[in-house]
């Protein structure tokens, strides 16, 4: 059977397919996973790198290529995607120059008569599952910090975008051993036969409901997962802060690839004092972008499907059943395809599906807040834990705030999280363990310590 590609953005129309695989290819893939595992373990991590390298420079010399899929595939801006490709082939890159002293041996006592240290093993083969919403930059988090530090990889990319991953398993397997690297193709229920294989790591990235259905079946196993889920971010602005300022930076934060991300900001909440001058100039923010053909020079493509359209109008429909008010947006637009408005929201209350569960487009609601305490409050008034934001002058409040915020990261004032060295991860509904970093190697490696007399 085949999995279809479309468009979202030119009516979903056909772009190509892949196969789908059988279960005799997830087996068989997986087996010869296993039997190589040993092999790319004792390559060591330099050599693992030195093969890496050439699949780094051949996403660079296709980026123009990748980019253009990415667009086709998920109706992704084409500026938004070539930041995609040069964006993840330099964290590419900082994985390469990094990795040697994050999985160095660590020496934890010594003294005249023996030593002792930490060495960092591979677990073996590992399921990497990965999203539609930067198909590229997440098959990059995915698959190479893993190969890396020494474990052989099968790869589920999205069934929203399997040219993206057929292009990536091409590459990388021109330049890899035989089995260290393959990719299976299709729906939901190959990645939960993926992950019922006998792969000893799950590490997948998507949703918390499908990331806990993982966490049941690692249980059953007794195997690892790193999940890295959903997120419902708040951003609390206070009182301080300049309007004019704030809006481009929160308008960046909320709509940034259409607002298909899983640490995006989705819930502003803002001090009563400036509620409404903050909501009049981010009004005049949105107004001035525009929706269109994502291959053009637009500020929003399509959203991945149909279906995303589908929900965003239930979820606003549900607010605004409930008494929200629209103060832009709120439409599908008459466009060829999956898109939708940005939206600004005001007058939400707690029942409200906008409020409650994570919304994975332009949409944004807005609520008020008079003291510190109950803003932390409704920040923290979510099951998710992904990340979150803080602004406001004062940064020793900024500070005490941050503490008090119930998520994997904090960011103020606009200074970005996003560095390679930073590792990545959420609280509660959010997932478990941690990507990036020296801190994201290890999660992905068996901790062993070795004592030996001298």
């Amino acid at each position: 059977m085949k999995l279809v590609s479309t468009n979202p953005a030119s009516g979903y129309s056909v772009i190509g397919s892949v196969d789908i695989s059988t279960d005799s290819d997830i087996h068989s893939k997986v087996t010869e996973a296993n039997k190589v595992a040993l092999m790319w373990k004792e390559l060591g991590v330099k050599k693992r790198i030195s093969l890496l390298k050439p699949v780094c420079e051949e996403f660079k010399n296709r980026s123009e290529e990748i980019a253009l899929l990415i667009t086709s595939e998920m109706g992704k801006p084409i500026e938004t995607a070539r930041a995609e490709v040069s964006g993840y082939t330099e964290e590419l890159e900082w994985f390469f120059n990094h990795a040697v002293a994050a999985l160095a041996d660590e020496i934890t006592h010594e003294d005249e008569k023996s030593i002792h240290k930490i060495v960092y093993e591979p677990w073996g083969t590992v399921a990497v599952i990965t999203p539609w919403n930067y198909p590229f930059g997440m098959a990059v988090w995915g698959i190479f910090p893993n190969l890396i530090v020494g474990n052989t990889v099968v790869f589920k990319t999205s069934e929203e975008c399997p040219l993206i991953g057929k292009l990536i398993e091409d590459v990388i397997v021109k330049h890899l051993p035989e089995g260290v690297f393959s990719e299976v193709y299709g729906a939901g229920d190959v990645g939960e036969k993926l992950a019922r294989s006998d792969v000893k790591l799950i590490w997948f990235t998507g949703s918390s409901r499908v990331g806990k259905l993982l966490y049941k079946i690692a249980a059953d196993k007794f195997i690892k997962v790193v999940l890295e889920l959903g997120g419902s971010n708040p951003c609390i602005v206070f009182e301080d802060i300049d309007v004019k300022e704030a809006a481009p930076l929160i308008y960046n934060e909320r709509f940034w690839n259409c607002g298909q991300s899983c640490d995006a900001l989705k819930r502003l909440i803002v001090h009563n004092s400036i509620f409404d001058s903050l909501v009049h100039e981010l009004k005049r923010v949105v107004e001035s972008k525009k929706v269109g053909d994502p291959r053009t020079k637009v500020d929003l493509g399509s959203l991945v499907a149909k279906r995303q359209v589908v929900l965003l109008e239930e979820q606003v429909k549900d607010a605004v059943d409930k008494g929200a008010h629209i103060i832009t947006g709120g439409h599908a637009p008459s466009l060829n395809g999956a898109f939708y408005e940005p939206t600004l929201l005001t007058n939400i209350t707690k029942d409200m599906r906008v409020w409650k569960e994570e919304v994975f487009g332009p949409v944004l609601p807005i609520v008020p807040f008079k003291t510190e305490d109950e803003a932390i409050s409704l920040a923290n008034d979510t099951t998710y834990g992904l990340g979150s934001r803080i602004l406001s002058k004062d940064n020793e409040r900024a500070k005490r705030v941050a503490t008090r915020i119930e998520a994997g990261t904090v960011e103020i004032n606009g200074a970005s999280r996003w560095l390679s060295c930073n590792p990545f991860g959420g609280y509660k509904n959010s997932g478990m363990g941690r990507e990036h970093g020296t801190v994201g190697f290890r999660e992905l490696c068996q901790i062993k310590v070795i004592s030996m007399e001298k």
